[in-house]
């Protein structure tokens, strides 16, 4: 569980590290799972969008019981698993997260997510860990992004400097096991990894049932994309009930 200081910390700063660690069956059980994912699927080989359309197998790790006990303290009782990704960043390709907010991309509404950010490897400076601006979520609004369409990057949606104060960077450094939490609207991003070592992380996406998981945006925006089409995300209630009345929970 969280103590009081770090739900502060979050609510404040817009992350935590969280004390918890995967145990190393866990950890070993997702690497696998992931080799296995990228030989069936090797387009998504440094980063996947979206694991549950594509196998569900993934689920079972959203359903620690501690994880789901952090998000509740959190965002309340009443929890959707909306999504899962993967960012890969195999040693010497992987790519670059520019900076941006999560909401930015995603069809809740009202937006809200916390965001479970796993490592699976060691995450360092040198292999392109996790970077966020601290207190950029406190405003609870989403920033102007600009279209960037160049190659090397596992986004194609970008936060200017202009809309930040870099010098609130703060690097989440950690260890294999060891996860963050983060809030929907908080600005962060990566760097690419050219070390010799793989720097996988894996997310869990949960958003509070008050809010609506829109297919109708959802639609929308893969329509924009007609010959790389995303798969609809499923849904599912982890906890609570749906008190937006709207989710089609699978």
């Amino acid at each position: 569980m969280l103590s009081e200081t770090q739900i502060t910390q979050y609510h404040e700063d817009g992350f935590v590290i969280a004390d918890y660690r995967l145990s190393d069956t866990t950890l070993f059980a997702i690497r696998q799972a992931h080799s296995r994912f990228i030989t069936r699927f090797p387009q998504f080989n440094d980063y996947c969008p979206g694991l549950l359309p594509y196998e569900l197998g993934f689920l079972q790790f959203a359903r620690d019981d501690i994880i789901l006990d952090m998000v509740a303290q959190l965002i309340g009782n009443d929890i959707a698993l909306w999504n899962s990704s993967f960012f890969a960043k195999p040693a010497r390709t992987g790519t670059r997260t520019p900076w941006h907010q999560d909401g930015k991309y995603w069809h809740m509404r009202p937006l809200a997510t916390c965001t479970v950010w796993m490592a699976i490897d060691d995450s360092t400076l040198e292999n392109g860990c996790l970077q966020v601006i601290r207190g950029s979520h406190r405003e609870q609004r989403l920033r102007q992004h600009e279209t960037n369409d160049n190659p090397g990057l596992a986004l194609n949606l970008e936060l200017p400097a202009t809309e930040f104060d870099p010098s609130r960077r703060v690097d989440l450094v950690m260890e294999a096991g060891q996860i963050s939490l983060h809030d929907v609207y908080l600005v962060h991003g990566s760097q690419p990894n050219r070390s010799a070592f793989p720097r996988r992380g894996m997310t869990l996406r949960f958003m509070p049932t008050t809010s609506h998981y829109d297919r109708d945006i959802e639609a929308r925006e893969n329509a924009k994309s007609p010959d790389t089409p995303t798969p609809p995300l499923p849904l599912f209630l982890m906890r609570g009930v749906d008190r937006s009345n709207r989710n089609d929970f699978s």
